[in-house]
């Protein structure tokens, strides 16, 4: 469904870039005393033209996808990296187990030490007893891993790149949806479409475009998922099997994942004023406060 223009593709469903390589040369114990110069990092664009699909099935134009995208030898530990993080920084780290000084009781010698044939015991609250205390248990603790936003960044365009070859693109369809919602049109719709209800599909779309109507139609499809730019994440884009785009979300993924974006120093000014707001606010009320105060 899609031609790329470039002569590689990264795929995660046909991962054999992926692998590690096998060195057919023989070990030489002198090759561990050269060191090769190390090679900076170098970034590749993945071009697709992807048809784009009517709310009836029907070809009824073309678009490109063009994002950044780690080179085959790092592209596996980037996307690795990136899910990671986004895993272990989701636990709350609130698990915890009392050891044998923090277990209510035991104080008490049980038996006596000597003369009853049984092994010494000093407390109820051992560990080898039923009720004691926990050994090596898990206590609170912070799971959570800084990533660089641009790592972050990379890594999400490499998955969505790797899964161009299973990415659809349809247009807006949130006007087919104005009277009710109907999940069996819903599901007749993702048939046109070439996409199985029984696989897991990624649904991306724009802000403006996901209406009560087509939540409230695809929130009973157990398989589907429907993000927009604001909930885009790493871990759902590599759990689906068929990715579908809108046109508003291709347009966002080549302005902010493509070859020529600037969106990390948007970032960095959106934040900058967002703070400087944040201090005025503060600023302000304290004011306000004095005056009433006063």
């Amino acid at each position: 469904m899609a031609t790329f223009t470039s002569t590689t593709s990264l795929s995660f469903f046909s991962s054999s870039i992926f692998l590690p390589k096998l060195s057919s040369s023989t070990f030489r114990p002198n090759s561990l005393k050269t060191k090769t110069p190390t090679k900076p990092l170098s970034l590749t664009s993945q071009l697709a033209t992807l048809p784009v699909l009517s709310f009836t099935g029907e070809r009824i134009g073309e678009t490109q996808l063009d994002l950044k995208s780690a080179p085959p030898d790092t592209a596996r530990a980037v996307v690795h990296r990136g899910i990671i993080t986004d895993l272990q920084n989701k636990r709350r780290g609130t698990a915890s187990t009392l050891t044998r000084g923090e277990v209510r009781g035991g104080g008490k010698k049980p038996y006596p030490q000597k003369k009853t044939g049984r092994a010494r015991r000093g407390s109820t609250r051992s560990p080898l007893r039923p009720g004691g205390g926990v050994v090596f248990g898990p206590k609170p603790r912070d799971w959570s891993i800084k990533i660089n936003r641009k790592e972050k960044r990379l890594a999400i365009s490499t998955a969505i790149a790797s899964a161009v070859i299973n990415t659809i693109v349809v247009e807006e369809f949130g006007d087919k949806f104005e009277g009710k919602p109907r999940t069996k049109e819903f599901i007749a719709a993702m048939k046109r479409w070439g996409i199985d209800p029984k696989e897991k599909s990624l649904f991306l779309m724009g802000e403006d475009e996901v209406s009560d109507n087509v939540r409230l139609s695809s929130r009973n499809i157990g398989t589907l998922k429907m993000l927009t730019p604001r909930t885009l994440n790493l871990f759902d884009i590599l759990n689906s099997d068929k990715l579908v785009l809108t046109t508003a979300a291709v347009d966002f993924l080549n302005q902010r994942y493509g070859a020529n974006n600037n969106a990390y120093e948007d970032e960095e000014e959106e934040e900058q004023e967002y703070e400087e707001e944040q201090v005025q606010g503060t600023g302000t009320g304290t004011e306000a406060d004095e005056n009433s105060n006063s």
